[in-house]
Formats: C-alpha cells, structure tokens, sequence
C-alpha cells in the first residue's frame, strides 16, 4: 500500500466558486456528483461513539440534504442507533473521488418526526420493508431464520406495509453540524 500514490487532477477551489452556506454547498456537490453518474454518490461513513467512548464507523446513505442539515435512515435498534440515542454526537465523510472532494460533518443527530419517518418507510420497497421488520439489529441471525420469518411476515402482510411495524422503531435523523469542505492538496506543475 505504501506504493500507491495518486496525483491529483481535479480542479482546485477558491472562495470564488463557493457557497457561502456550507450545507448549500454540500447539497451541491451531492448533486455534481449524482449527476455525474458516481456509484453511491450519497454514500456516506457515519461516526458514532458507544456508552464507554469506543468509536465505530460504517457506510449508511444520505437522503436528504435540507433544513440546515443532513438526513439519514438507521434502525433506532442496531448499534449505531443505540449509540446515538446515548450519544447524539456523530460525524460522518462523504467522499467523491473523481472530483478529488470530501465532505466532513461533525455535529447532532436526532430522530426525524414521525410523519417523515412513515412515508420513508412506506417509499422503500417491498421486500426492504420486510427485510426491516423482521432482522434483529446488531445481531447474528441465521439465513435459515431469516427465510421463515419473511416467509411469515409476507404471508401475514398480503399488502405492502404502510408503516413501520411497532417493533421496527423510527429510522431517519437529521444531522446538524458545521460541514467541512475538503480537498486533497493541488499537484504544483
């Protein structure tokens, strides 16, 4: 690894061609890059620290840029979930490699209200709906397991699920911190 060396090519920023509102800016360059066709341009690495300060990270996906701040979703069970709620310190990266960008958020989550968690929730697909009702967050699950309670799931929901099953909990959070706009420094030719 230590061979692998990259030159930077992108164009260089100034104040010129920023924003002046950071979280403006991040929507923007989340669209450059959505319209650039990247592969999960709304990939992001989310940072959270559990009850006795260990810090653990994991890609989960934007989906909403708005109202100041950043939104995604997470099952308020899994790990990263119970983290936040003891928690609410995040910081996440987003990071657009042809563009030579990233993007660093350090500030709170909190849940989103309930209306927009529902319609989140009804908008996913059929079978991610399933996949979210019935598998037990952070924890081992065999496939064999998995298979007989979709299998009963589905046959109990013959229609798709409108909302969240009561176990499900809400997903989204809105995070709301000071973006950092990030770039690698310019190649001097």
């Amino acid at each position: 690894m230590k061979d692998v060396r990259e030159e930077y090519h992108a164009e260089g920023l100034s104040e010129a061609n920023l924003h002046t509102d950071p979280v403006e800016q991040a929507r923007r360059w989340g669209d450059e890059a959505i319209e650039a066709g990247l592969p999960l341009p709304n990939a992001m690495t989310l940072a959270t620290v559990s009850a006795d300060g260990q810090p653990s990270s994991r890609v989960v996906l934007l989906k909403g840029i708005e109202g100041g701040g950043f939104t995604f979703f997470t099952h308020y069970d899994s790990r990263k979930g119970e983290e936040i709620a003891a928690n609410p310190k995040v910081s996440f990266t987003m990071f657009w490699q042809p563009f030579d960008r990233q993007l660093i958020v350090i500030g709170e989550a909190r849940k989103v209200d309930e209306e927009e968690s529902d319609s989140y929730f009804a908008s996913r697909p059929y079978a991610s709906q399933i996949s979210a009702a019935i598998s037990p967050q952070s924890q081992p699950a065999s496939r064999e397991w998995l298979e007989a309670e979709v299998e009963a799931l589905q046959i109990r929901n013959i229609r798709k699920p409108r909302s969240p099953p009561g176990q499900l909990g809400r997903l989204p959070y809105h995070a709301h911190g000071n973006p950092v706009l990030a770039w690698p420094p310019q190649s001097i030719a």
